[in-house]
C-alpha cells in the first residue's frame, strides 16, 4: 500500500505529460516568429503553472539556471502543492529555442521526475558526452577512446564496417577537429545546430532515427535530462564535466560536486527510477511537432517510465479558445 510520500511513478506520469504538453502549447504561437526569448518564457510560465498543480514536494535540480539568472524554474526552486512525495525534477521548458524561433526540426519540451536524490545536480557548465543505444556490451565505447577508436569499436560490436555508423554531433567550432577525425573513418555524421537532448535520445532508436552514437561537448544539465530518457529507453551514456575557469569550478562545488574529474555513467547521472516526458514543438525524429488548425492545436507527447520500460505516445488535440 502506498502512502502520500511514496513516489508513485504510474500515477504521476500522466500529470508529467500534461506539464510537458502545456509548455509545448504555450510555444505554439511563437514557432517561426524569430523571438527566442518570448518562446522560452511562454514555455517556462506554462510549465511552472502546471507543475504547481501536482501533488508533489518538488525541487528543480536541473532548470533554467541559478536563482539570480532565471526568474522562474531556477535550480533549487520548490514546485508542486507540497502535499505529495519529495521529488527531483529536471526540465528544459523549450529544448531548442533557436529551432522554435526559426521553425527548424527537433524543438521539444522536456521534463523528468524521480524520487529525491535520484538525479545528479549538474552545474551549468559544459559536459563531454558520449552515448550509444541499447544492445551493446558495457563500455564498448568510452570517453577515454579517441573519436576514431569509438567508431571502430562500435562498428565491430554492431557487426559491420565503420561506414555503417552514423554519429550525431552538435555543430560548433569547438568540434571541428573531432569532426575531421570522424570524417577520416568513413562514418556518416549528422550535424545538428541545437538540441543535444534530442541528439542523445536519438541513439536509443537507431532504426528509426539512423543515429548510432552521439559525441561532443554541450550543457551538463542537458546531459542529465538525456540520461533520464536513456534510463527509460535503454542505452549507455558517459559524461565528464568541463571547466573553463575557476568560476565554473565554484559552481560545481556549490552544486555538491566533490569529484570534478569524475566520468559519470548512466547510473551516476540518474541513480533511481524516473519518469520522462517530451512533447514536440517542431517536427522531429522523436515526436511530431505541433499541428495548428482553426480553433485547435494538436500536440504529440512521448511518456516513459524506467521502472517498467514502458513507452507511451499520446496525441492531444485541444481547443485554442
Amino acid at each position: 500500500m502506498t502512502t502520500p510520500t511514496d513516489f508513485n511513478d504510474r500515477m504521476l506520469s500522466l500529470g508529467l505529460a500534461r506539464v510537458s504538453e502545456a509548455a509545448a502549447m504555450a510555444s505554439a504561437r511563437l514557432i517561426g516568429r524569430g523571438d527566442e526569448k518570448a518562446a522560452d518564457q511562454a514555455a517556462v510560465n506554462a510549465m511552472r503553472t502546471q507543475l504547481n498543480m501536482l501533488d508533489i514536494d518538488g525541487t528543480v535540480v536541473i532548470g533554467e539556471g541559478e536563482r539570480d539568472e532565471a526568474p522562474m524554474l531556477y535550480i533549487g526552486e520548490q514546485v508542486g502543492t507540497g502535499d505529495g512525495p519529495a521529488v527531483d525534477i529536471a526540465l528544459d521548458p523549450l529544448e531548442g529555442t533557436t529551432l522554435t524561433a526559426k521553425d527548424m526540426p527537433n524543438a521539444l519540451t522536456v521534463i523528468a521526475m524521480g524520487p529525491k536524490g535520484s538525479m545528479l545536480h549538474a552545474p551549468d557548465v559544459y559536459m563531454d558526452k558520449l552515448a550509444i543505444g541499447p544492445g551493446y556490451p558495457r563500455d564498448v565505447v568510452t570517453l577515454g577512446m579517441s573519436p576514431a577508436e569509438r567508431v571502430a569499436a562500435l562498428a565491430a560490436a554492431k557487426g559491420g564496417s565503420m561506414e555503417d555508423i552514423t554519429v550525431c554531433v552538435l555543430e560548433r567550432p569547438r568540434h571541428d577537429d573531432m569532426v575531421a577525425e570522424l570524417r577520416g573513418t568513413g562514418c556518416a555524421i549528422r550535424l545538428i545546430t541545437d538540441g543535444d537532448v534530442a541528439g542523445v535520445i536519438h541513439c536509443a532508436d537507431p532504426i528509426k532515427t539512423g543515429i548510432d552514437m552521439y559525441m561532443g561537448s554541450g550543457g551538463a544539465p542537458e546531459g542529465v535530462l538525456a540520461a533520464a530518457a536513456l534510463k527509460c529507453l535503454g542505452g549507455q551514456i558517459y559524461g565528464k564535466l568541463l571547466f573553463r575557469n575557476d568560476d565554473e569550478r565554484g559552481r560545481a562545488a556549490k552544486a555538491g560536486i566533490t569529484e570534478p574529474d569524475k566520468v559519470y555513467d548512466l547510473d551516476g547521472l540518474v541513480m533511481d527510477d524516473v519518469i520522462f516526458a517530451a512533447s514536440g514543438v517542431t517536427d522531429g525524429s522523436l515526436v511530431s511537432g505541433i499541428k495548428r488548425e482553426v480553433g485547435y492545436v494538436t500536440i504529440e507527447t512521448i511518456l516513459m517510465r524506467s521502472k517498467t520500460g514502458s513507452v507511451r505516445r499520446m496525441s492531444y488535440r485541444n481547443p485554442t479558445s
